[in-house]
């Protein structure tokens, strides 16, 4: 497994959330302001690499050193 120093935790835990809002942001949202139909499989997704983005960032915060 992969250890990380305390900084680079601190630093993975504020950009993935980041990261995290940019692909739902491309994927679902971004849907809305392009001129194609809807894609309901896109949306899904893009809220799913959301959740799993944002669950990793929370795994990471939590882990000791």
């Amino acid at each position: 497994m992969l250890r990380l120093k305390a900084a680079q935790r601190r630093l993975l835990v504020e950009k993935v959330p980041d990261f995290a809002n940019l692909v739902i942001g491309a994927l679902f949202l971004g849907q809305f302001l392009g001129d194609g139909p809807f894609s309901l499989a896109l949306a899904i997704f893009g809220i799913a690499a959301w959740t799993v983005l944002t669950g990793f960032a929370l795994a990471v915060a939590g882990m000791e050193d």
